[in-house]
């Protein structure tokens, strides 16, 4: 058993709360995610500078630290935890946004000094990769059929119709807290359900 005295007492609380997450106990995923969801959107916010980058790395926080609840140690605070995962995944995203602006709107340097520019319409899909993204799509739409109807509808909303967070709020008369939590939760059934799938990709 890992001493935890040194932490504080909201650090301790946190604990409780992991402890009953394991368990499968959905009110203590929901009770962590509403302690710190505020703290990571405003940390996401300021390191991605849009508020739907923001949203959506937000969630995807919260989706990995619960995926990895097993890997939590007292030895440390569940925040500092936390907020290490999400800056990650933040620093991740950033590095691959920055990498895509830099490959179409400057091209890439050669070990020569040379500039090669890319061809931004040469990034098209040849006809197998259609093939292969469009069975992706049907596969992913299949998996979004099996949703309970309140999830299907806001992933519908958000991924396939491509409204904001507000529209979707304003649309379906739900609190914006509401629709964000529920889109977590949607995201990690589809997770799950990739997982045990991913060989049919």
């Amino acid at each position: 058993m890992v001493d935890n005295g040194h932490l504080s007492d909201k650090a301790k609380h946190d604990l409780v709360l992991v402890e009953a997450a394991r368990k499968g106990n959905q009110a203590a995923y929901a009770d962590l995610m509403e302690r710190y969801r505020d703290s990571i959107y405003f940390m996401m916010l300021k390191m991605v500078k849009n508020s739907d980058d923001a949203d959506d790395l937000t969630i995807e926080a919260f989706g990995k630290a619960f995926s990895r609840l097993e890997q939590y140690s007292p030895s440390f605070a569940f925040s500092t935890w936390l907020f290490k995962i999400a800056s990650n995944n933040c620093i991740d995203f950033i590095r691959k946004k920055r990498i895509e602006f830099t490959s179409i709107d400057k091209g890439i340097m050669t070990d020569d000094g040379d500039r090669l520019r890319i061809d931004a319409r040469s990034t098209g899909l040849n006809p197998e990769e259609t093939i292969i993204h469009g069975q992706r799509i049907i596969h992913m739409r299949l998996l979004v059929s099996k949703l309970k109807p309140k999830y299907r509808e806001l992933v519908e909303k958000r991924y396939f119709d491509e409204m904001s967070y507000e529209e979707i709020a304003e649309d379906m008369n739900l609190p914006l807290g509401t629709v964000k939590a529920q889109l977590f939760r949607a995201r990690d059934f589809l997770a799950a359900m990739m997982d045990k799938t991913k060989d049919t990709i």
